[in-house]
């Protein structure tokens, strides 16, 4: 054989593989995790229509190639402290447009992950989508986690759902075990943040919007939507999306908020939410949504970090900025540099 011959084979399926990943990242391969002894022997299908497993944990996140690498670091920590990683279910929702390349993507990186992917349908919400203080926080796939009872299966009973600027720093069993009670949605709330920031003028000056948060068994907080639990047979029973998007109707009309599809949840949940410990959600690590600077974190013990924000940990190292508390993200980076791609 000629002795060029092996190497030209190797240029070619470089060019090919940059060809069919071109502008995603690409990612080491995790390692196989495997159930402690004392995890229940169980499966899932996504055939059972009907059918309520509680031994199954249900996570769901949205897949785009701007956030995938931070995606995937959040996968990485979920099963990495996990006691049953063989018993989560993953579920990503993404639209046509690069959902194959999405999904070699994380059948690569993560070969024994069982995981189902939901195609977001975007025309859902391009008419009522009102423009943002980012626009990030415009896109349609950020409106997706309102359609999961729509998208996913009927015998899915309850979704944790996770942005993907975050890493989960223990058992991700300990926050899907929490009691929903009454409670259609959980997440940790933050009533010292002044509520009425959330909405403009309008709103407040107007009687038939204020009130909407008249009879609530609690006084409104704010909570942050990137960290939920939620009931989805509770959920379609009492047509929550629906009540999501009437909301978006009347700020496309009268302007009373300004962050993307945060208010329409407050409008709808707060003051309703089962409260959860703060340790599942130490948000704001990426700064605010105009500049993105360094912060600390709250105080108290922690099981979960998030990015939240315009500062996001993958792009601050790559610009070789980091905050100090990018450097607890980086571990969980599952990134290839590009350089194992080069020729030489």
């Amino acid at each position: 054989m000629h002795p060029s011959k092996p190497l030209n084979l190797f240029f070619i399926l470089t060019v090919t593989i940059r060809l069919c990943f071109a502008d995603l990242p690409s990612f080491r391969e995790a390692p196989a995790f495997r159930n402690g002894r004392e995890c229940p022997q169980t499966t899932w299908s996504s055939l059972d229509k009907e059918i309520h497993n509680p031994s199954i944990i249900h996570i769901a996140m949205t897949l785009d190639t701007a956030y995938l690498r931070g995606s995937v670091a959040g996968v990485f920590s979920v099963l990495l402290h996990a006691t049953c990683p063989e018993n989560i279910v993953f579920h990503f929702v993404t639209t046509h447009r690069h959902g194959a390349k999405l999904t070699r993507a994380i059948t690569s990186t993560f070969p024994y992950l069982n995981f189902h992917l939901y195609y977001f349908n975007t025309n859902l919400v391009k008419g009522k989508i009102s423009s943002s203080i980012r626009r990030a926080l415009d896109q349609p796939l950020n409106y997706a986690r309102m359609y999961l009872a729509d998208l996913l299966p009927a015998g899915v009973r309850r979704i944790i759902y996770f942005d993907s600027d975050l890493i989960v720093v223990d058992d991700v069993i300990n926050l899907w075990s929490i009691n929903l009670r009454s409670h259609v949605l959980g997440a940790p709330e933050y009533c010292h943040a002044n509520f009425t920031n959330y909405f403009t003028s309008k709103f407040w000056s107007n009687p038939a919007f204020s009130a909407s948060f008249k009879g609530r068994p609690r006084n409104p907080c704010y909570f942050n939507t990137g960290v939920m639990v939620i009931d989805l047979w509770k959920w379609r029973e009492g047509k929550y999306t629906e009540k999501l998007e009437n909301w978006m109707r009347i700020q496309k009309r009268y302007r009373i908020y300004e962050l993307g599809s945060l208010p329409p949840f407050l409008l709808v949940f707060a003051g309703d939410v089962e409260g959860m410990e703060h340790r599942w959600n130490q948000h704001g690590l990426g700064g605010d949504n105009l500049e993105g600077l360094c912060r600390a974190l709250h105080p108290g013990p922690v099981s979960l970090l998030h990015w939240s924000g315009k500062g996001k940990p993958w792009l601050r190292i790559d610009s070789k900025r980091p905050c100090p508390l990018d450097s607890l993200w980086a571990p969980y980076d599952l990134f290839r540099h590009p350089s194992l791609f080069s020729n030489s």
